[in-house]
């Protein structure tokens, strides 16, 4: 078990192709679908956190990735090591915080579009404690892909790293932002707009659903607010619409893209599956259309099955998918 800091091993740089940070915990999924938890007797158990499942997610890709976080010094934290070593993602910077429990999420499954999440990350989850002295900076900025959380700025001293790492960056290379709004780890709207405002000039891609554009940009229009940011610098904005598809704006084109039918068992892990998705396609250089219709096939894929880091789709499964329309 690791539990010192997060930086490299041994001052070794290793260029990543996709370098994630934020939270990390374990899934608790129900073996029984359309159950409230009150009844429900038997669960499976599953890497989980959103910038763990992108790195995942990417990993499948055939990509080289690693995740920044910190687990709790338990058997929860081992596991996940075992997790991601197993989906082939470096965990040379996820280190264990003493005195903190590892956070375990529960969900209930009513299919077809209400998945309630119930997170145990009392009394605070390791991977707020992500400090930026204990940061690799060089791997940070060598990185191909970066990729950050909003839920990273929620608290310190995670929010001063997520934003030294930012900085660090210099919006070199791909730096992207994931709005990742959950309310339940703010106080409210007002008070993470303001974190994501000295976030979003630090970014060259910035990615949400509808509501988190709704708070990362005041109260205007998703699609309007993608175009105000990258009007203001980012490269690409997107906007994922549900029932309706996916949006990307660039500074030289718009482009929306429908979704692909499924359907849906559980409809959390879609959105890392994208990310992950998304990683590999600019790494790739692919056109705003077949990145979205790629991502949007990705995601597919993991909504039409219970868990999330363990259905994350490979590119030739993704391919077949596409190729089913």
């Amino acid at each position: 078990m690791v539990t010192g800091a997060i930086g490299g091993q041994g001052g070794v740089v290793t260029d990543f192709d996709v370098l994630t940070m934020g939270r990390i915990g374990v899934d608790i999924y129900p073996r029984e679908i359309g159950v409230s938890l009150r009844e429900v007797a038997t669960f499976g158990k599953f890497l989980g956190g959103s910038a763990t499942n992108v790195a995942v997610a990417a990993a499948r890709h055939g990509r080289r990735a690693a995740v920044i976080t910190r687990t709790g010094a338990d058997p929860f934290g081992e596991f996940l090591h075992d997790a991601l070593r197993g989906f082939g993602v470096d965990d040379r910077y996820v280190s264990a915080v003493p005195g903190l429990p590892t956070p375990v999420t529960f969900c209930e499954i009513f299919p077809p579009d209400d998945f309630p999440l119930y997170f145990y990350r009392f009394p605070k989850a390791p991977d707020l404690e992500m400090r930026p002295e204990e940061l690799d900076f060089d791997a940070i900025r060598a990185a191909r892909v970066f990729w950050v959380t909003v839920t990273g700025l929620s608290q310190e001293p995670s929010r001063s790293a997520t934003l030294e790492a930012l900085e660090a960056r210099g919006r070199g290379g791909v730096t992207v932002l994931d709005l990742d709004y959950r309310p339940m780890f703010w106080s409210s709207r007002e008070e993470a707009r303001a974190w994501v405002e000295r976030a979003l000039p630090l970014a060259t891609v910035v990615v949400g659903n509808q509501d988190e554009w709704a708070t990362a940009v005041a109260d205007t229009a998703p699609d309007v607010a993608a175009r105000l940011t990258v009007d203001r610098g980012a490269g690409l904005a997107i906007v994922k619409l549900g029932p309706r598809g996916v949006l990307g704006v660039t500074d030289t084109s718009t482009v929306e893209v429908p979704p692909v039918p499924v359907e849906v068992v559980n409809g959390l892990g879609a959105g890392d599956a994208f990310g992950g998705a998304l990683c590999h396609a600019l790494l790739a250089g692919w056109g705003l259309e077949r990145t979205l219709r790629f991502g949007n096939a990705a995601g597919a894929i993991v909504a039409g099955q219970v868990s999330c880091s363990d259905a994350m789709p490979s590119t030739a499964e993704v391919d077949r998918k596409l190729a089913e329309r």
